[in-house]
Order: C-alpha cells, then sequence, then structure tokens
C-alpha cells in the first residue's frame, strides 16, 4: 500500500514549511540537507506534523487547505 503525505517543517526562522510528498523519509532528508531550494538558506528544521493519505489529490488537496488562514491557526493549535 503507497502513502502520501502532507508535512509540516518549522524553519529556523521559526516560520512553517508546507509541502506534499510520497516518500516522507527521503524529502525530511532532502531538505535537511540543502537539496531543497526554499528551505535551504532557513536551516536547521525539524517535522513538527504529518498526516497521511492513500491518494495522492487528497494529500495535495490538505497541503493546500493548511496553507490556508484556517490551517495555520489549525496548525498553531496542533504544533504548541
Amino acid at each position: 500500500m503507497k502513502f502520501y503525505y502532507t508535512y509540516v517543517l518549522k524553519l529556523n526562522s521559526d516560520s512553517l514549511y508546507i509541502g506534499s510528498c510520497n516518500d516522507l523519509e527521503k524529502r525530511i532528508a532532502d531538505h535537511a540537507n540543502g537539496r531543497v531550494k526554499t528551505t535551504k538558506k532557513d536551516r536547521p528544521l525539524k517535522l513538527v506534523y504529518f498526516e497521511g493519505c492513500l491518494v495522492k489529490k487528497k494529500a495535495i488537496q490538505r497541503e493546500n487547505e493548511l496553507k490556508t488562514g484556517f490551517g495555520r491557526g489549525y496548525l498553531k493549535r496542533r504544533i504548541d
């Protein structure tokens, strides 16, 4: 069974990065090792939240939901 993930990283600047992928361990390693342009200059970073889905489209949809004001409020309550 294949999973797709929506994940949240807390960056060195205390901001949040929200993304989705199909291999969470590899993607986090890519971020941590500076292989992702958008987070390269804001390391170290920490995985603070993730969700798994069976459908890629739903993981991307959830990523977009978490990027809204409501979604960021939800994350703040879940993470803090």
